[in-house]
């Protein structure tokens, strides 16, 4: 009567259990973790991000028929035939592991593996493994058998952080899961039972070992011939190379798009989301500026000039992506992004901005006269009297005279004119957002600003004063194909296109005969030289109506350059070698001339 008693309780105590199992039904909506993949515009995969999964999701039809039928082979054979558990099987496997002295065969049942590998904690009981049979039971009564095997081999472990056949089959052998052969496709069934200890990347011996194990099992069951046993036995493997967390081929550019994508969708989603994100960057403009940002660099060690940093930005004008990125000399060296993340004064390249705001003011034109001469100004409980460049004054000048040498007074003067908070409101409207105060030294470029915002801004003026949001995605989309994010530009008109076109004009200028000719590309080009009085940055900024570029060379911890260091000597140069790469088989395009517009003047 104990005994009786106590196989009572324990058969109650297990049908409570079992009532408290989870809802197999829940995988009716399951999506599990998978790899997000980052591209460039064409296609070519720049990263992918994941957190400890690794896998990307492929329907059964896409994977090997030899696969499925390698896999079956060694862990599940009667899968076709059983309800969820295989009492055969289990006694089978038995038997075989009994023989070797080791395990050689699972005894679990594929759908039992998968509700142990979704629901249920790794532990060696009975009582799991009762949970098992039931939750295996349950799964085979909602799906069919077919979904079941799909959910398998998209879900299992393959090692080295491989989660699904698919990234299983890119790092071990370079190629999708449909394309898998019989050789490939036994070692990789071999490797489920322990993946880290049968894996080929660490003892390709005991692999081979697993795969013969394997191929035997098939030529039992008949699923192929001796001749394709002993065929695939010998047959020769090249092996791929461990694909998780692997580096990106454009580490700055993929690292400001995965906080891009993060800003708008949370880290979670872009790191388990199986996201595939089309970028803007052109990986052919990006090598250019690779090459051209570490050809000068070396150019100006070999000058004297020890600059240790370099950032580059290039922008299509028309759209407002990001075409190419630079962040720094070598990534290797330092993985701080210069062109994003370093806010540096622009110095005389800000004066444009200053122009701008006079041209649409209606109060000015090109060749309005300024007067370059001393002048001062209360700051506070102090005195402020600009200085040019070179200490001297050219008396009256014309507006267009005074940018393309850059002088300093006439800016000032301008600014002071037209009002700084308009100025500031300019910048506002072509997405500038670093922080920014009407001081009087403002158009001198004394303001915080990154390379990117430099180089948004004056691709507004290269559009002729169209801006959409700067951005470096065109779209995301789940591994479905199903739209997650467009970036399709809508560009706003936000700058008077007849302003913008005397400032084209007079820009255009500073090129041809100012103090930017280092930057002659043989084709009409506009730009602007900055240098900051203490020598700590030195620009260009330059842009034709297809790509607008900005080139910022200094130092990260402020040291001053050598005397002499400007924007027009040694950094347009850098701007002129990645234009011309860039810009090779391009049609050359003029800016609209002022006469295709109405002066606010005469509105």
């Amino acid at each position: 009567m104990l005994a009786s008693s106590v196989v009572a309780g324990g058969l109650v105590g297990l049908a409570v259990s079992f009532r408290n199992l989870p809802d197999v039904r829940v995988l009716r909506n399951y999506v599990p973790a998978e790899t997000t993949y980052i591209y460039d515009i064409k296609g070519q995969l720049l990263d992918s991000l994941h957190d400890e999964a690794n896998r990307e999701i492929i329907p059964l039809d896409e994977i090997s028929p030899e696969l499925k039928r390698a896999v079956l082979a060694i862990e599940d054979s009667s899968f076709y035939q059983h309800r969820g558990i295989d009492p055969t099987g289990i006694a089978r496997a038995s038997i075989a592991n009994f023989e070797e002295g080791r395990t050689v065969e699972g005894g679990s049942t594929i759908t039992m593996q998968l509700v142990k590998n979704l629901f249920l904690t790794p532990e060696r009981a009975l009582s799991r493994k009762v949970a098992e049979a039931v939750l295996a039971l349950r799964l085979e009564q909602i799906f069919e058998k077919n979904q079941i095997l799909e959910m398998y081999l998209n879900q299992v472990y393959w090692g080295h952080n491989n989660y699904g056949i698919q990234t299983a089959a890119q790092s071990y052998f370079n190629k999708s899961a449909s394309q898998l052969n019989l050789a490939e496709s036994a070692m990789l069934a071999g490797l489920i039972q322990a993946p880290e200890v049968f894996s080929p990347f660490l003892d390709y011996p005991l692999a081979k070992q697993r795969q013969a194990i394997v191929l035997h099992r098939m030529r039992e069951l008949n699923w192929i011939t001796a001749q394709e046993e002993q065929a695939a036995r010998r047959q020769p493997l090249r092996l791929g190379q461990i694909t998780s967390f692997r580096a990106s081929r454009l580490p700055y550019v993929t690292e400001a798009v995965t906080q891009e994508l993060i800003q708008q969708f949370g880290r979670d989603a872009v790191l388990q989301g199986g996201m595939r994100v089309q970028t803007t960057i052109d990986m052919n403009f990006q090598r250019m500026a690779e090459q051209s940002v570490q050809s000068s660099y070396r150019s100006l060690r070999r000058r004297g000039v020890r600059a240790d940093q370099i950032a580059l930005v290039a922008i299509d004008p028309r759209t407002h992506f990001v075409k190419a990125m630079v962040g720094g000399v070598d990534y290797n060296r330092s993985q701080y992004n210069r062109a994003i993340q370093a806010q540096r004064q622009p110095g005389s390249a800000f004066k444009p901005f200053v122009y701008y705001a006079a041209f649409a003011s209606g109060r000015f034109g090109p060749d309005s006269i300024i007067n370059d001469s001393p002048v001062s100004y209360r700051d506070g409980y102090d005195r402020y009297a600009p200085r040019n460049y070179d200490g001297s004054f050219m008396g009256p000048i014309t507006i267009r005279k005074a940018l393309e040498v850059s002088r300093n007074i006439p800016a000032i003067r301008i600014g002071q004119s037209v009002g700084l908070e308009n100025v500031i409101e300019v910048l506002r409207s072509i997405g500038v957002t670093s922080p920014m105060q009407p001081v009087i030294s403002l158009p001198l470029g004394s303001v915080d600003m990154s390379p990117m915002e430099m180089a948004g801004a004056y691709a507004a003026f290269a559009s002729g004063g169209w801006y959409s949001k700067t951005t470096f995605i065109v779209q995301v989309t789940d591994s479905q194909g199903e739209m997650l994010l467009d970036n399709t530009p809508r560009p706003q008109l936000v700058l008077d296109p007849w302003a913008v076109a005397a400032l084209n004009s007079v820009m255009q200028g500073v090129i041809t005969n100012g103090t930017g000719t280092a930057a002659q590309i043989g084709r009409p080009a506009a730009g602007k030289t900055g240098t900051t009085s203490s020598q700590r940055d030195i620009w260009f900024v330059g842009y034709v109506p297809q790509l607008a570029t900005a080139v910022w060379v200094g130092n990260d911890d402020n040291r001053p350059l050598p005397g002499g260091s400007t924007g027009g000597v040694y950094v347009a140069p850098i701007w002129r070698s990645f234009m011309q790469k860039a810009l090779q088989g391009v049609p050359a395009e003029s800016f609209k001339p002022m006469s295709a517009f109405t002066p606010p003047s005469r509105r």
